[in-house]
């Protein structure tokens, strides 16, 4: 390895005053002094001549600037806030230059300062970042979010974690944080610590703040802030922090989260009486399976009723996405308040009939269809030609004519498929006794793209 000629070196909002001796000859030999306007504001005091660089809004011009800085044989530091590869410009740098010539110099995280602060052990939480981009309107957070909303990343870790450190930034802070997550459908189970200024004379602390304290309430900058999730606790907060009384009270029967798989058919909002459109306990679990999901999973839900299949496909692919279409506004509000419930931050629900919008959506890698409104050929060849290699389609049906349409088109196409009848008897009391009560018959249908020899499609 050459000796460095560029360090990337962590640095504290003290500025000198918290470098060691290492860092501070690095900086009294550069030439070259590259940071944000901030960071570079710190060291003016520091005494010699040196050129200095803001790569504010210039970072893809960085690594050119350190190239030409070594052709020239001049030595050049790279500030970055705390340890230069928690979230920071370090992994940028190393990827772009190489590790040859290149020295990373870290300061203490400001997420681990905020841990020692709140005396709180730092292994034992996920690190997240919201530090860059904006979040959008007043609450970061609506039905319609996608993966790439600035808040999308972090409200998935914490979906995943019962404790999550995160870098804030200046558009998306604690307070947008707090309005996206009772948005989202968390409440009392959550508090949020908030780290303010660290390592200044005015370094303040805003430990186990409820989420509607912190959603009303503005802090200092810059900031970093710790959520703890209590997974025992359920809740009925409603959206802007208050309990509702309509639909999406229809809570867990048990205290804590809803389980990972197998939610009961009466835990999901649906049209009442029991003829709502909701597939059955039973025929979800077989049809989830034959979907072959997996942890980052892209799946489409076209007809999404209550959405419950979409909704359990959402916690099994916690890396994943689920993309969800619903034509009835009643069913599609049921759809929206069950995911209000369950939190699922990774689940986007359209209003409309497909096929319209679906070329909106990335490919997926599994498509269940609970419902066609009447244009099941159009989408089974639409789905097809939009599966990745290896993607599932799953069908349920309750009507043989559908059930006809739909493997005549799969074999037209040229794909494979089998079917499944499934037919299940639930028990229900009688006096003092119990009977089967048999559920209607349903074909699920599994089928996968270009997997016969007179597939038509690439």
């Amino acid at each position: 390895m050459t000796a460095p000629d560029c360090n990337i070196l962590g640095i504290l909002d003290d500025g000198l005053a918290g470098l060691g001796d290492d860092a501070r000859q690095c900086l009294h030999e550069a030439d070259l002094v590259i940071g944000a306007a901030r960071m570079l504001a710190l060291l003016r005091e520091l005494p010699g001549e040196r050129e200095w660089r803001t790569l504010d809004g210039a970072l893809g011009d960085v690594p050119g600037w350190i190239r030409d800085a070594r052709a020239a044989g001049r030595r050049c530091v790279v500030l970055a806030t705390g340890d230069p590869l928690c979230h920071g410009i370090g992994r940028f740098l190393v990827a772009k230059l190489g590790t040859d010539g290149l020295r990373i110099v870290p300061a203490p995280s400001t997420l681990q300062l905020a841990c020692a602060r709140l005396h709180r052990p730092w292994q034992d939480y996920r690190i997240a970042s919201c530090h860059s981009g904006n979040s959008g309107e007043w609450n970061g957070w609506d039905d319609s979010a996608r993966p790439e909303h600035a808040l999308y990343p972090l409200l998935r870790a914490i979906a995943e974690s019962p404790r999550v450190a995160a870098f804030t930034g200046p558009e998306n802070t604690p307070t947008r944080l707090a309005r996206a997550l009772l948005a989202a459908g968390y409440g009392d189970e959550i508090r949020l610590s908030v780290a303010a200024r660290l390592a200044l004379a005015d370094e303040a602390l805003f430990a186990d703040l409820r989420l509607t304290e912190a959603a009303t309430r503005e802090f200092p900058q810059p900031n970093v802030v710790l959520i703890e999730r209590d997974t025992r606790r359920a809740t009925t907060t409603g959206r802007h922090g208050a309990k509702e009384t309509d639909a999406t009270e229809c809570a867990p029967r048990h205290a804590g989260e809803p389980p990972l798989f197998g939610i009961p058919d009466a835990d999901f909002v649906q049209r009442q009486p029991e003829k709502g459109l909701i597939t059955k306990l039973e025929a979800r679990a077989v049809s989830l399976a034959k979907l072959a999901l997996r942890a980052d999973s892209i799946v489409w839900d076209i007809g999404a009723g209550s959405g419950a299949v979409g909704l359990e496909a959402s916690r099994l692919c916690p890396r994943g996405h689920v993309f969800a279409i619903e034509k009835n506004a009643a069913d599609a509000a049921n759809a929206r308040a069950n995911a209000y419930r369950l939190r699922a931050t990774n689940y986007t629900l359209q209003e409309g009939k497909a096929p319209a919008g679906l070329d909106n959506w990335p490919a997926p890698d599994a498509v269940f269809i609970g419902g066609s409104g009447g244009e099941l050929t159009t989408l089974i060849d639409a789905v097809l030609r939009r599966l990745r290699p290896g993607g599932r389609l799953v069908m349920n049906f309750v009507t043989l004519e559908n059930l006809a349409t739909a493997t005549a088109t799969l074999a037209r196409l040229g794909a494979a498929w089998d079917v499944v009848m499934l037919q299940a008897a639930r028990s229900q009391p009688i006096l003092d006794m119990h009977r089967l009560a048999a559920q209607n018959p349903v074909w699920i249908v599994g089928a996968q793209a270009g997997s016969s020899p007179e597939s038509s499609h690439d």
